[in-house]
Parts: C-alpha cells; sequence; structure tokens
C-alpha cells in the first residue's frame, strides 16, 4: 500500500510539473504573441503619426528651415508668420464659411433622410421591403455618371446654388443600409407592438424610443457624412463657378496643387512681397488650419464610434 501511495504522488506531482511546464511555455507563447502584436501596432502608429507631426512642426517652423529641409519632428525657429499670412488671405475666410455651412446644413440632411429611409426598410411588415432594398443597393454598383447628373441639375437650376451641394449626395445607400441592420438587430418588433399597445403611432414610435436608442450609429454616420462634405471639392469643382460659394477645400486645392496665390488679398504689401519665399510655409499652416477642426470632433464622439460601426455591420 506504502508503494502504491508513492506511486500515486509521483504521478501527481509528475502531472503537477507537466502542467507547470506547459503554463510556462503558454506564458511564454503569450508574451511573444503580445510583443509582436504591441511592435505592428507601434510601427503603424509611427508610420500614420509622423507626417502629421512634421506637418504641424512645418507649420510652426521658419521659411528658411523649411526649405533647407532642417525640420524632422519639433519646429525649427518657431514662428507664427505662415498662419499669419494664411488668416489674412480674404479666400480662406469665405471657404471656412462656406464649409461649415456644407457640413453643418449637408450633414444634418443626410443623416434625416438616411434615418427616415433605413426605418421602414427594418420593418418586417414593409410591403415588398426586399424589392426597395435592391433597389437603394443598386445604386451603389451602377450610376448615371458625370454628364447626365450635370444636365438633370442644370435643367432643375441647381447648378451654381448650394443645393448642387447639399441635394445630390442627400443619402448614401452605404450608410442606410448599416443603420437599416442597426435599426432591424437592435430595435425589436416587440417593443413596437407593445408601444402600439399603449396608443403610440409609428411617428411617435420613431421619435420617442426609436432616436434615443440610436445614438451611436447616428453619432458614426454624423462623423462619417460631415468629415465626407468637409473634404469635398469635386462636386463645388463641377457645379460652380461662383468663388463666393467655392468650399475651403477648393481654395486650399489652388494653393497646394496648382499654386495659384492672389497675393494682392494679403493685408500688407511687405506680406504680398515675402509671399513667394514663405510658399512652404504657408502649404503646411493651410493644411494645419482646414484639418484642426474637423479632427477635433473626434475625440468627442469616439466612445459611439466603435460601438455603431459593430453594431450596425453584425448582419447583412
Amino acid at each position: 500500500m506504502r508503494s502504491k501511495n508513492r506511486l500515486n504522488m509521483r504521478e501527481v506531482r509528475a502531472l503537477r510539473a507537466d502542467r507547470r511546464g506547459t503554463a510556462i511555455a503558454l506564458a511564454r507563447s503569450d508574451r511573444i504573441f503580445l510583443a509582436v502584436v504591441y511592435g505592428i501596432i507601434l510601427l503603424g502608429t509611427l508610420i500614420v503619426l509622423y507626417p502629421l507631426l512634421y506637418v504641424l512642426a512645418a507649420s510652426f517652423s521658419s521659411p528658411s528651415a523649411v526649405t533647407q529641409g532642417r525640420v524632422v519632428i519639433w519646429p525649427v525657429e518657431f514662428t507664427l508668420a505662415g498662419y499669419k499670412q494664411v488668416l489674412a488671405y480674404q479666400r480662406v475666410g469665405i471657404g471656412y464659411r462656406n464649409t461649415i455651412f456644407y457640413t453643418l446644413a449637408g450633414t444634418t440632411i443626410n443623416v434625416f433622410v438616411t434615418l427616415i429611409c433605413a426605418y421602414p426598410l427594418s420593418r418586417k411588415g414593409l410591403p415588398h421591403r426586399n424589392f426597395f432594398t435592391f433597389l437603394f443597393a443598386f445604386t451603389m454598383m451602377f450610376g448615371g455618371g458625370l454628364m447626365p447628373t450635370y444636365l438633370l441639375l442644370n435643367r432643375l437650376g441647381m447648378v451654381n446654388t448650394v443645393w448642387a451641394i447639399l441635394i445630390p449626395g442627400a443619402l448614401s445607400a452605404y450608410q442606410m443600409i448599416v443603420v437599416r441592420t442597426f435599426f432591424a438587430s437592435t430595435i425589436p418588433d416587440d417593443l413596437l407592438e407593445s408601444a402600439k399597445i399603449d396608443g403610440c403611432n409609428d411617428y411617435q414610435f420613431f421619435w420617442y424610443f426609436v432616436l434615443p436608442l440610436s445614438t451611436a450609429v447616428i453619432a458614426v454616420i454624423g462623423l462619417q457624412y460631415a468629415v465626407g462634405h468637409w473634404n469635398s471639392y469635386f462636386s463645388a469643382m463641377i457645379y460652380l463657378q461662383n468663388p463666393d460659394l467655392y468650399p475651403l477645400q477648393v481654395f486650399l486645392r489652388e494653393i497646394l496643387v496648382m499654386s495659384q496665390i492672389d497675393t494682392p488679398e494679403f493685408m500688407d504689401d511687405h506680406a504680398a512681397e515675402a509671399i513667394q519665399s514663405m510658399k512652404n510655409l504657408i502649404k503646411y499652416a493651410l493644411i494645419v488650419v482646414s484639418t484642426a477642426p474637423i479632427l477635433s470632433i473626434y475625440p468627442l464622439i469616439q466612445k459611439y464610434f466603435v460601438k455603431g460601426v459593430m453594431i450596425g455591420s453584425i448582419k447583412g
């Protein structure tokens, strides 16, 4: 009996040792895996972050330091001259005004149209729901083209008006499908039936129940629509001829791509004479000025962004 007990104890100890060895091996492999993952994430972050830091540092550096390539990641010979010249450029103010208007008005229209279109398509009781969904999905693959669209807007009298920027892109079929999927997977039919028993109609249910429960997805599509409007310039180039209606990105394109700067529009003659030597500095300052407002929105709705995208994309 004693020998059997000793043998059993040895087996238990050997088993425990094997388990400890396996646990140690797994712990080492986990640490290696995490180290590799964090290394890849760090490398990707540096690749994305360095150009942003470089542009920011160059915008605060002297023209000579930028031209000579002495700026790496920190401002050299700190100066605000680039921002002073950019803010003195009259068209920057006009572009900011128009871009803010297009972003606010366009995003409001986009979100409103997307919600009122996605909610009926998410209800199983809607007749021919799949057919209407197919029609929206069809537009994601096929379109009329640029010339027919221009001719249509011209016939409707929208060319060279703000409506040419706001109306044609009022609905994104992709965003609508995401929101429709969110409603279908998050808002149960039983909730609608219970609300109707209490005397609630469809409009009241949408306003008092659906919208408060859809904050995450509304924030996500609102941000994506806003970024699209803020960065848009092609539609303005095609449909607008009046410079007073141009968004900021059109003026940014003229300066960055075509290097067209109307020097007499600056505040003083000294700045107009010095503008050629400060061309690169002004470009970097203008990039920061044009992107800072939209970048500042991300931290405010970051908590909704991941949640809204994940929930809206679980089911097809």
